[in-house]
Order: C-alpha cells, then sequence, then structure tokens
C-alpha cells in the first residue's frame, strides 16, 4: 500500500529548511520501526495459533494421558520378602502367605462417617484394644468427649475461658496432663476403645494413597465373613499378597536374624529418614535390626503398584500396573544343625551352673566358631539367664565386651618379638612383682625361667609385664616405684599391635549396631602391666574370634561374615557374593606368628595341661590358650574365664572363641567352664557332623 502520508509530508516541507527535513527523516525512521514490529506481531500471532491447533487436535491424546497420570493416585505395596537358607539349603528365615484387612477410604468419606463405620467393624471383628496406651486413650477422650447437648466439644470443658484464648499447642498439652485414665474408663466403653483402634488405623496418614492395615494375620472365618459382607463395609477389603515371616528352628538365632515391621508399623521411626531417601513408602515393610537391616534392599524385592481410581459410589478401583517382585534369598554361613547343638550345650551348662555355689554371678555363655581362612562363620552361640529363665542370646556376641584376661598374651608375645625387647629363646625369671602404689602382680604360680613359648604355655603374667615396661624402657625395681615418664605412647603403640588381630576395634560382621566395647582411658604405669596382661580393655566375642583367626591363618586378619550370598527365585541365580576379604595382613622381621602358635599349641599338649586335660585328650591337633580376669560385680569380686584356639594345628580349619563372664567367685575360684564343660562338646558335635 502506497504511504498516502509521506507524499503529503514531501509537499509540505518541499521548500523547508535542513532543520525540518532532518524531522522529516527521524518520522520516515519511526513509520519503518512501526512497520517492522507489525510484522512481527503478526508471525507471533500466527505461531501461538499454529502452536494451539497443534496441542488441541494432534497431540490431545498424549496431553490427556500425561494429565491421567499426574493425577491417578498410586498404591504401593511390599512384595514377600526373600527368605533365609543355612549353609546346608535349609530354610531358617521362611516367608509364608496370610491375609490382613486393609482400608481405603471412600471418596469424600466424612470423619463422623469414618467413626460410625469404625464402630461397625469392631463389634462385629472383635478387635483387640489392650495395646492402647493412655496417651492414645487421651487423644480418642479428646476426639470424641461431647457436652451436655450430645456436641463434639473436643474435651473443651476441661479448660478455662482464658485458658481456651491460649495456643492450639498449649490447649492440647493442658487438656492431656487434665485426663485421667478414670476419666478415660468413665467415658470410653471397651467397644469404642476397639472401634478408635479401628478408626486411629483408618485415619493415620489421611492424605498417603495405600491401604490402612487394620487386622493382620485374620482367620478365615474373619475373610469370609468380610467377603460375604463387603457391602455394609465400603472400604474394607482383604489382602491376600500379604505375608509373614517364620522360624522353622524357633528361637534359635532370632535375635541375629532380627525383625521386619508389620504392615501397621510401616517404616520406624528412628530408620524414616534413612529409608525415605531411598525412596520407600511410609508403610512400606522394613527390616529394623539384624540381618533383616543389614540385607533391607536385597530381602525387600519390588514393591507392587497399583492405580486408584472411583467408581460412583465412591468406592477405590485398584488397577495393577506393576506386579513387584519378590526379594532375594540369604545363603548364611550358619549351619543351623550345628548351631542348635551349640546352643544346646551352652543351655545345659547354664542349667547346671548357673547362680549355683560359687557361681552366683554366671548369667551368661558366649560360644562362636569360624573358618579362620574365609571367616564364615559356622555357628554363634549365647545364652542369657533371665528372671523368666534362660533364653538365646547369640547376638550378644557382637554387642557385648568384657575383660578377657590371659588369652591376649598371644599379642603381646608377638609385639615384643617384632619390637624387638624380647628374643623367642630368651628366658625371663617368673616371680611375684611387688611395685610401689601398684598391687602385687604375680602368675598363677612361680614358673620360673620362662621364654616366648612357654610363656603362653603356662600363661605368665610377669613375662607380659616384661614385655611392657622393656616398652616403655624402664626395669622393675623391688618395692620401688615403677620409673615411666609417659606411659601414653606405650598404650598407642600396644592397642596399635592388637588392632591389627582384631582387638579394640570393629571387625567388619555384616550386622548392624556391632559394638566396640570398653577402652580404659586411664593411661597410668600400673595399667599398662595390667593392659598386657588382658585385665584392662574390653573386648567381644567376636572380636577374639578375629583375633585367635589371624592368629591361625598366619597372620591374616579375615572380615568375619554371617552371609555368603544372595540368591534369585528358586536359588537358581547368584545375585550377589559376600566374598572373603582379608582387612591386613602381619607384618614382621621375623616368623613371630609361628613362635605364637607354638605356644598355643603347647598350652594344649605341654606339660601340665594348662589348656584343660579334656581339650588335650581330643584327637584333633587343637592349640588353644585360657584366660581369667577379676572383675567387680555387684559389689564384690568375680572371674571372666575364656578360652580361645583353632583346629587342626597344621591346617587350621575352625576357630573358636568361648566366653563365661562372671562365671566363679574370685575367693572360690572355679574350674573354667569353657576348658572342662563346653568347648570339648562343642567339637565333638563340630567333628560328629
Amino acid at each position: 500500500m502506497r504511504n498516502i502520508f509521506r507524499d503529503m509530508d514531501a509537499r509540505r516541507f518541499r521548500n523547508s529548511s535542513d532543520l525540518l527535513k532532518k524531522q522529516n527523516d527521524y518520522q520516515k525512521i519511526v513509520n519503518k520501526r512501526l512497520q517492522i514490529f507489525m510484522v512481527v506481531t503478526v508471525l507471533l500471532f500466527v505461531v501461538i495459533t499454529g502452536r494451539l491447533i497443534d496441542i488441541q487436535i494432534r497431540q490431545q491424546d498424549e496431553y490427556a494421558t500425561k494429565l491421567d497420570v499426574y493425577s491417578m493416585k498410586k498404591q504401593v505395596i511390599s512384595t514377600p520378602r526373600g527368605q533365609m537358607i543355612d549353609a546346608k539349603g535349609k530354610q531358617v528365615v521362611k516367608t509364608v502367605s496370610s491375609m490382613n484387612i486393609s482400608y481405603f477410604p471412600t471418596e469424600n468419606a466424612s470423619h463422623d462417617e469414618q467413626w460410625e463405620l469404625a464402630m461397625k467393624f469392631a463389634d462385629q471383628f472383635k478387635v483387640p484394644y489392650e495395646d492402647l496406651t493412655l496417651r492414645d486413650l487421651q487423644d480418642a477422650y479428646i476426639t470424641l468427649h461431647t457436652n451436655t447437648n450430645g456436641v463434639k466439644d473436643h474435651a473443651n470443658h476441661l479448660l478455662s475461658e482464658q485458658e481456651l484464648q491460649l495456643s492450639d499447642d498449649e490447649i492440647y498439652q493442658l487438656k492431656l496432663s487434665r485426663i485421667t485414665q478414670e476419666m478415660v474408663d468413665a467415658e470410653l466403653n471397651p467397644l469404642a476403645k476397639s472401634a478408635w483402634v479401628v478408626y486411629h488405623a483408618m485415619e493415620v496418614d489421611s492424605q498417603s494413597s495405600h491401604s490402612r492395615v487394620i487386622l493382620e494375620d485374620v482367620d478365615a472365618d474373619k475373610v469370609a465373613y468380610l467377603t460375604e459382607h463387603k457391602s455394609d463395609y465400603p472400604g474394607f477389603d482383604v489382602d491376600f499378597s500379604s505375608w509373614k515371616r517364620q522360624y522353622p528352628y524357633g528361637d534359635t538365632l532370632r535375635d541375629v536374624f532380627g525383625q521386619v515391621t508389620t504392615s501397621k508399623q510401616g517404616l520406624p521411626s528412628e530408620l524414616m529418614q534413612y529409608y525415605s531417601a531411598k525412596g520407600y513408602e511410609m508403610n512400606a515393610r522394613v527390616g529394623k535390626s539384624g540381618l533383616e537391616q543389614q540385607y533391607e534392599e536385597l530381602l525387600s524385592g519390588t514393591s507392587k503398584i497399583s492405580t486408584i481410581k472411583y467408581d460412583d459410589d465412591g468406592n477405590a478401583i485398584f488397577t495393577e500396573v506393576n506386579q513387584g517382585k519378590k526379594g532375594y534369598d540369604l545363603q548364611l554361613t550358619i549351619d543351623m544343625e550345628l548351631q542348635q547343638k551349640v546352643d544346646d550345650i551352652l543351655r545345659k551348662t547354664m542349667e547346671s551352673y548357673a547362680g549355683k555355689g560359687n557361681r552366683p554371678d554366671m548369667d551368661r555363655l558366649f560360644v562362636s566358631l569360624m573358618n579362620p581362612n574365609t571367616g564364615e562363620v559356622y555357628a554363634m552361640s549365647g545364652m542369657l539367664k533371665t528372671d523368666s529363665g534362660i533364653i538365646n542370646y547369640a547376638s550378644g556376641n557382637y554387642l557385648e565386651g568384657y575383660t578377657p584376661g590371659s588369652v591376649v598374651k598371644g599379642a603381646t608375645v608377638y609385639m615384643g618379638l617384632n619390637e624387638g625387647v624380647v628374643t623367642k629363646d630368651e628366658y625371663i625369671y617368673d616371680a611375684p612383682m611387688t611395685i610401689r602404689g601398684t598391687p602385687r602382680i604375680a602368675s598363677y604360680q612361680n614358673y620360673g625361667n620362662v621364654n616366648a613359648i612357654t610363656a603362653l604355655q603356662v600363661s605368665s603374667n610377669i613375662y607380659m609385664v616384661n614385655v611392657a615396661m622393656r616398652l616403655a624402657h624402664t626395669s622393675y625395681i623391688p618395692n620401688g616405684p615403677l620409673l615411666i615418664d609417659d606411659a601414653s605412647p606405650v598404650f598407642k603403640l600396644m592397642r596399635n599391635y592388637y588392632s591389627m588381630f582384631g582387638l579394640g576395634v570393629l571387625t567388619g560382621l555384616d550386622v548392624p549396631n556391632e559394638q566396640l566395647a570398653f577402652t580404659g582411658n586411664r593411661e597410668t604405669g600400673g595399667d599398662l602391666l595390667y593392659f598386657s596382661f588382658g585385665q584392662y580393655d574390653n573386648y567381644t566375642p567376636i572380636q577374639l574370634l578375629q583375633y585367635v583367626s589371624t592368629i591361625a591363618n598366619g597372620g591374616k586378619k579375615v572380615k568375619p561374615r554371617l552371609v555368603s550370598g544372595a540368591y534369585g527365585v528358586n536359588s537358581q541365580s547368584l545375585v550377589y557374593t559376600n566374598s572373603t576379604e582379608v582387612i591386613s595382613t602381619l607384618r614382621s622381621s621375623g616368623n613371630h606368628i609361628k613362635t605364637v602358635q607354638e605356644g598355643f599349641r603347647q598350652c594344649v599338649v605341654g606339660s601340665g595341661s594348662h589348656c584343660g586335660a579334656k581339650i588335650a585328650a581330643l584327637p584333633y591337633q587343637v592349640a588353644a590358650k585360657t584366660g581369667t580376669a577379676e572383675v567387680y560385680t555387684n559389689g564384690h569380686e568375680s572371674t571372666n574365664s575364656s578360652l580361645i584356639g583353632y583346629w587342626p594345628y597344621d591346617k587350621p580349619e575352625v576357630a573358636f572363641v568361648c566366653a563365661s563372664p562372671t562365671s566363679s567367685n574370685a575367693s572360690g575360684l572355679q574350674a573354667n567352664l569353657c576348658t572342662n564343660e563346653i568347648m570339648p562338646k562343642v567339637i565333638q558335635a563340630y567333628q560328629g557332623k
């Protein structure tokens, strides 16, 4: 189109000055820019229109699907866990099906409607309420209390008008402080309490998209009734895909296997943040202790996912979109038949001796067997005497520490040899020592001249004390002081050596919450001497087992393990291998570990039978070391007894630890139960298999 204004401007300013012509040039520029702006605007409208047409016509189905997915609710349900199988293929922790009754709220269900439904359900299905705490009942009282007009007032009658002006949290706390057990019992009859259990479960996490479990592991009669009268209980349904744990061997190793949360419990509070970060739903059933927790990601499998829609009556309709996958099965290193035999030996020993005669404080025993070359734990047994009887306490092997006594002398001898403060054939005279400010130090008897091997054979305390004093660059002055400027460096050196064997450090056993045990915090010269023969720091039985295994295999500290691997469905495919792991290896200028091994062997076969005649009589070439430590229990002195060892001596296959804390009165010292009663029978039980 021709710009008529431009022609008019040209005629008008034809004879004008240069200034007017210059202004005319500006107007040309503005007109040109307006034209460009109009063109760009038209193009943008064309693009937007085209895009709208594309979305509304060509991509309509795609975006409709995305909208459905975005707004769709999903339900995530835990699939059955993997099972645990012992070293010989026997199922020790099984997963079996069970039936739960669960509830999923109908669309737009009111609180009053849910309460009426809870009352009806509780009355018909006799829901137990005995587990309700006073706090639970106080919440029920606040929620259900009605005034004289029959209107719920949430227990506002307990507060004054002035108190009702406080914050919601302050009001709630005041109500709780004023609701007594008597008020609860007067207000809530048994049916109301039972209904509160149901109602509370129905209301838990009301914004979530999963069913609330009301009753777990119900019998067939309840399932049949609900199925037949389902229309009377909208939102309630039977979950046939639920499962539970079974233990074919009863309580054997139950505390080591651990526990799994119920569907009602969901994620445990102490582990909620951890599991939530890994994408677990709040109602997921997870391991909360033991191997169940340690190997949760292998055992748990893949969750089943269903989409949720509502019918015209507001009832939820579930459509499965991912059927999930069962968890993997764990292969244990434990031999359950051997485990039961060891348990039986310990139980009978406890029944015969615990709390009787000169053993008033004896209340626990521990025994563990392990392959010193691979770290496979064959048996882990523990017994604990309680007011209700003797119970299995296998986890005590890695949860409890005690003062072990002379069993640590192997590490002390190795340290002395490797540091060059003693030699293998050097003799040190064993006689009592009297040091100013320190209790008299002596061996069980005066042994005279002993060297590295015979010191282990007879368990010489004096030999170990001399090693410690030489490391501290001091010597014995009869009735004089112990002249050590600073014992700290020697303590550090000794603990470093002990840790090379596994003492005083975590072993790496594949369980959660392995304990380190007590480490002394004083570092006096006298404490240093007692430290050298095992009467200062505490160690757990599993640490002692790793320690003796390091001696048995020639200096390799191997990580102990309870699980060897994991398998897929029906144990057909190996999906995880827990291989042998050597944590560290002893480095020495000579074959000092061989000297320690010889000392352990002489403890069994040398003159005097210092490791017990019954151990010496076994035809299996056992090498061992005893330990006795004085401790204070219940206001008086008791003794801890121990025995560690391995066999066969020339080619070790099994290492063992036996611990009997507070098993004797110090004033009436009794025989070491590990050498005389327990380990001869345990070794025979293993060889019998």
